[in-house]
Parts: C-alpha cells; sequence; structure tokens
C-alpha cells in the first residue's frame, strides 16, 4: 500500500526533463541494433508472459465447444469458408484458423479488427526487414514522447488518469516508432498489425480502469502505475492462409459476402462498445481526434451499434440471417441478452432446414465480484441452424386471419406458373400470407376489408417505431391475459376515436389480447372482440418483424376495394391469386352482419365472371376454393371450372374443424 501510494506522487509529476529524449541518442540505439542483429529471422520474438486482453463478451472460454459443434456437423473442413462477423478480439477465428483455408473477419470497430488479425498474423511475422526484435528494442529503449496520449489521458498534460504520465510517455513512443517502420518500410503489413495488437495488449496491461475505457478510475490502481512493457499477444499455432478484413456494421454488407459458416456474435446488453474501448480506438486510428472534456471519449456516434438496443437488435438479427450466403449459422448468446431464447429459436426455425437447429446452453459465471458471488441461472447458448434456400422459406403474417393460408404456401408455390412473375394481384389479401411469399416484380394487395387493408398497410412502416408503439400501450394499460380491466380501457380508447383518426397499430394491440386474436367489429365499425387468453409472444414478435421486414423490401400497392375493380390493373403478365370467403365455411368476417359486405351466391357468380374475363385477356389466375365440407357440396363452382376446362387440383392438408373436406386449387394454366 506505501509502495503504491509512493508510486502514485511520483506519476503525477509531470516532469519535462523525463519526456524528453535526443533523436542522436534513438540514431545511436538504431545503429547498434542493425550492426549486431540484422541477419537474426525471429521465430520465438521472447519469453514475456502472455496476457489476454480484458474485453466484454470474449468467447475465449467458448472456443471448445463451437469447435466441437463444427465438429459435430462436419464443419470442420478446409474448402469451407468461415465468417467472424462480430469478431472482437479474434478468439474464435485464433481457435479456429488451422481449420480453414479461407477466414473472414469483420468489427464495426478498427481496434478490435486489428486486435483479431494481430493474433491470425501473429506466427507468419520474422520481422525479416526490420532485422531485429522489435520487442527487445522497444523494452530497451527507455524514450518517451509527449503526444496524444500523454497530452489527454495522463496527469502529464491533463486531469485525466488512464495512464501514469510515463507509461502514457512510453504508449506515444511506441505508437510512433511502430509508425516510423511502417513508412519506412521495415515492415510489412501483417508485422504491421501484429505489433498494434501488441500495443493494445500493453497497454491493457497499465490502464488505470476497470478493463475498459468508458472512465478512469479516481485513485491509482497499483497495476496502472508500474512500468508498461510491450508484450506480445497470446495466440494459436499455426496460419490461414488467406484473410479478408471488414471494418462495417455487419447489416450493411452481410448480403455481400461469400461464406460457408457464419458466426454470429453480437452485442447482447446496452454497453456500446465504442464508448468502452474509444481510447484504444483513437490509439490505433492515431488520428489525434477532438474528444470530450470530461472522459476524452472521440466522438462515439458512428460506433454505436443498433444491436445494443432493444428491439433493433431482433430487427437487425431477422436481416443478417435472411440475407447471408452462408448454408450454416452459429450464434453465440446469453439469457441475459435482449433476444430471449424462444425469438432466437424462432427466427432461426423459419430460415433453417427442418431438424437442423441446434441450441447448446453452457453455464456461466456473468460477473467477478461480490454482488453476483453465488448467482445461478446465468447461461451462454450456442445455436446452430442449417440455413434452407431463401425461396423456401416461408413467411408468416402476423395477424390470426380466419382461413390462412400460412400452411399451404409451399402447395401454392409448386403450381405456380414457371416463368417469374412481373405482376401479383392478391384480390382477397387478408392476412396476406400468399402475396408476401410469391416473388414479383410488383404486388398488389387488395382487401374490402378497410381496417385489415389498413393493417397489412401499416405493417409496412417503420418496424422499431411501430413496436415501441405497441410496447407503451402495453405497459400504459398494463395489458396482459390476467388483465381484462387494462384490456377493456384500451378497446375503448380505440372505438371513441374518430374512424378515419383511428391508428391501425392500437387496433393491432387489442388483436394480440383479444379472445383467439380474432378481428372483430359490430354493426357500427366499433371493434369488439372480448379479451382472451393470448399475448404478445417471442414468437409472434418474430414472425411481425420478419414479415414487416418483407414488407419494406417488397414492391406492394395496397388497396381497398371490391375485389372486380382490379380488372383495370390487371395486364396479361399478371397473375390473379384469389383465395375468397367459402359459402361453405362463413365466418365471422363474411356473414354481413359486422358492418361490411357479406358474401352470397351472387358474389361467387360475379368472381366466376371476374375470373373468365381475366382468362379473356390472356392474363393467369389462381383461385383457392373449397368445393365440398361434409354434406355441402359446392356444384356452381364444380360446374364453372368443368365447362371453361380449367385446371382443378386437389390439395389435401387438414383445415380448421371440418373432417370431410375438399380444398382444391383451380388456375387457368
Amino acid at each position: 500500500m506505501y509502495l503504491c501510494r509512493a508510486i502514485q506522487s511520483f506519476a503525477c509529476i509531470n516532469n519535462a526533463a523525463l519526456i524528453q529524449t535526443k533523436e542522436s541518442d534513438i540514431a545511436i540505439i538504431r545503429a547498434f541494433y542493425y550492426s549486431n542483429i540484422k541477419n537474426i529471422v525471429f521465430q520465438k520474438l521472447d519469453t514475456i508472459d502472455r496476457r489476454l486482453m480484458r474485453y466484454l463478451g470474449s468467447k475465449e472460454s467458448l472456443t471448445e465447444p463451437i469447435i466441437q459443434l463444427l465438429a459435430d456437423k462436419g464443419l470442420l473442413q478446409r474448402n469451407l469458408v468461415f465468417f467472424d462477423a462480430f469478431c472482437g478480439m479474434g478468439s474464435v477465428s485464433d481457435a479456429i484458423k488451422t481449420s480453414y483455408d479461407h477466414i473472414i473477419i469483420n468489427d464495426s470497430l478498427k481496434c478490435s479488427s486489428t486486435f483479431a488479425l494481430g493474433k491470425l498474423y501473429a506466427n507468419e511475422c520474422t520481422f525479416a526487414k526490420l532485422g531485429f526484435n522489435p520487442f527487445v528494442y522497444l523494452n530497451d529503449t527507455k524514450t518517451l514522447r509527449q503526444d496524444f496520449i500523454f497530452r489527454n489521458y495522463s496527469p502529464g498534460g491533463s486531469e485525466r488518469m488512464y495512464f501514469s504520465a510515463e507509461n502514457a510517455g512510453r504508449i506515444d513512443y511506441f505508437r510512433y516508432q511502430i509508425e516510423v517502420w511502417k513508412e519506412q518500410n521495415l515492415l510489412s503489413e501483417h508485422e504491421y498489425i501484429y505489433l498494434l495488437a501488441c500495443l493494445m495488449e500493453s497497454v491493457s496491461d497499465v490502464s488505470n480502469t476497470a478493463g475498459v475505457y468508458g472512465a478512469f478510475l479516481k485513485h491509482w490502481d497499483c497495476r496502472a502505475l508500474k512500468p508498461i512493457t510491450f508484450n506480445r499477444i497470446d495466440s494459436k499455432e499455426g496460419i490461414c492462409e488467406k484473410i479478408d478484413n471488414y471494418n462495417s456494421k455487419i447489416e450493411n454488407i452481410i448480403g455481400n459476402i461469400d461464406c460457408d459458416i457464419l458466426y454470429l456474435d453480437p452485442p447482447y446488453t446496452q454497453n456500446q462498445y465504442g464508448t468502452q474501448y474509444h481510447l484504444l480506438e483513437t490509439l490505433i486510428l492515431n488520428d489525434n481526434p477532438t474528444i470530450s472534456k470530461v472522459t476524452g471519449s472521440r466522438p462515439t456516434g458512428p460506433m454505436r451499434s443498433d444491436w445494443s438496443k432493444m428491439y433493433h437488435a431482433h430487427i437487425l438479427f431477422d436481416k443478417v440471417v435472411a440475407e447471408t450466403r452462408a448454408s450454416h449459422i452459429i450464434l453465440s448468446y446469453n439469457n441475459d441478452g435482449f433476444m430471449s431464447k424462444d425469438f432466437i429459436e424462432s427466427t432461426l426455425k423459419r430460415y433453417g432446414v427442418e431438424n437442423s437447429y441446434v441450441c447448446i446452453a453452457l453455464d456461466y459465471k456473468k460477473y467477478n465480484n461480490t454482488k453476483c458471488q453465488g448467482k445461478e441461472g446465468h447461461q451462454e447458448y450456442l445455436f446452430y441452424v442449417q440455413k434452407k434456400p431463401i425461396e423456401e422459406v416461408v413467411v408468416e403474417s402476423p395477424l390470426n386471419y380466419t382461413g390462412s393460408k400460412s400452411k399451404m404456401v409451399d402447395i401454392i408455390k409448386r403450381h405456380l406458373p414457371t416463368h417469374h412473375l412481373n405482376k401479383l394481384v392478391d384480390a382477397f389479401g387478408g392476412g396476406f400470407n400468399v402475396g408476401i411469399n410469391i416473388p414479383s416484380n410488383k404486388t398488389i394487395y387488395n382487401d374490402i376489408n378497410p381496417f385489415v387493408e389498413g393493417l397489412i398497410k401499416s405493417f409496412s412502416t417503420d418496424v422499431y417505431a411501430y413496436l415501441m408503439y405497441v410496447s407503451k400501450l402495453i405497459n400504459k394499460y398494463k395489458l396482459s391475459p390476467n388483465n381484462k380491466e387494462g384490456y377493456m380501457a384500451l378497446r375503448e380508447k380505440y372505438n371513441k376515436t374518430p374512424i378515419e383518426k383511428r391508428d391501425p397499430r392500437m387496433l393491432y394491440t387489442l388483436i394480440l389480447y383479444g379472445f383467439q386474436q380474432q378481428i372483430r367489429f359490430n354493426t357500427n365499425h366499433g371493434f369488439n372482440n372480448p379479451p382472451g387468453s393470448r399475448w404478445f409472444n417471442e414468437c409472434l414478435l418474430s414472425k411481425f418483424i420478419t414479415f414487416a421486414r418483407c414488407s419494406r423490401t417488397k414492391n406492394i400497392e395496397y388497396c381497398n376495394m371490391s375485389f372486380d375493380k382490379l380488372i383495370e390493373k390487371i395486364t396479361p403478365d399478371t397473375l390473379v391469386y384469389a383465395d375468397p370467403p367459402y359459402r361453405s365455411t362463413l365466418g365471422v368476417y363474411n356473414d354481413g352482419k359486422r358492418g361490411f359486405e357479406g358474401w352470397t351466391i351472387n358474389h361467387e357468380h360475379n368472381l366466376c365472371m371476374f375470373l373468365d374475363k381475366i382468362n379473356e385477356r390472356g392474363s393467369r389466375f389462381m383461385l383457392s376454393y373449397v368445393l365440398k365440407v361434409n354434406d355441402f357440396y359446392n356444384k356452381e363452382i364444380a360446374t364453372w371450372a368443368a365447362n371453361n376446362n380449367y385446371n382443378v387440383i386437389d390439395i389435401e392438408i387438414p383445415q380448421g374443424r371440418y373432417n370431410n373436406r375438399k380444398e382444391v386449387l383451380i388456375t387457368n394454366y
């Protein structure tokens, strides 16, 4: 304790004489090393103890389970391309670098990707052009400089206590000397990056922080007062033949990265890595930025990640999984993160090959402090899924819509015209399960119910803003399956609002907590579904986000009109998909008693004439219909199809509560 106080007093002295070193002295030292060691090629550079830099969310302890998972799936093949999308300090990439000929790493922080690259390059750095051991040189040369780190992050030039004045001066010297060697072409690009990685390791060992750089300690830690040494980073044996590096937000590049295996380790808490490691970012960029007055942080706006924000993480996860070209996806996450296990599972299963999903739970101690000692329940998850081709993915509507064709999408897609569609008209759009899944240059969604059309259209707006709006309503009215009073209060609020001013997001929130999540109105267009036992669960959240993303990426025109008025929008290159109400299975949405037009045999006749007109124009149509339910047989539709030589395709799929049901697809092609 007394020693620490003595050193502390010494470290706070701004001694200019201590900092200054003559350039002539540097030249003499340099000449000595060149003359005595220039012919040595270094295989083992030194014997200094290796350390692992402290880093939030480091996956050093997970490398073995990840390797085992890769082995179990037969993915430890050198010909495969491994993409470490949130590489951090590179623990995973370093651990598997001899298993693949090609590794791609990415991190939005330059300091992180530099450290990871340093680990990957470590074993190929001989410093032959330099001609001497840089670690011995930098540690033996006692030069200090009063550059950016000294002036801004030590008592030598500021009130900030990130480093002692002497250590800050040494850090500035290390950074300066590495850059000089690079400019003199004495370092390869890989050696340059390796030395920068080693610099970060060395800096971490003497920083007066709690492990990150969001703030410095108010009192000197003994560790921060010891003289800095320039240390090698720890690295596994072996090299990788080809390494590509990106410094981007993964969501911006994922669709352009060719890889076989995608490994995701995103942030899972609100901690912003750019804020926590701003000093290391500045050290690597060497750009002398404008910094904040208190913490000395560089501007962190460009470094901020939406993965550290509620709902943003969910939205980005869906986007990355959907757009990656990888055939295999591995995700490490834990139960303290924004995304729940249920949400992740639902999303991965949507995009994954059936029965390929795996989740491995690993216990871990979250923190090593007195507050968390003895606490249990912290788990790290390893997820795996083999991704199916994107054209085989079925997007489900977030509406529990009566007559939904979500379970028939694959069948419908198998019976589409063989050529790519220019235009698709979903004439009775409903929950939009079909139209959202059929690729076309343009899609027209139509529903005669303005509330349903408004709901579907609302899903194409800003997804995050939508979710936050719903979340606020849930919290304000304390919505839950057990709180009928809150539900009724929200329903009253919605119904008292003039129809033209009703927010579809409020209607959707009501639907989420209503009986069987039905869409029910009275004759006055008041929403009258009673409270139910459902809620906005994680699986539905996943479904909503995927549907909303697809809605925003497709070219969709939304219409609210009678189906026969759509004839003006139909061209020869159009496919019309019709899934009208069925006379045999009338529900509350088409019984004509809810303030909206019902479905009668006259409507059915008009539908047949509408489809005949489409046929006459040389356009194509597909009609989903039920010909038979129990004792009811729709002879009118059957006769119409037969008389026009339309193709009738039997669909054998369980539908609703009817046991004796014959569902068909009728096409004119």
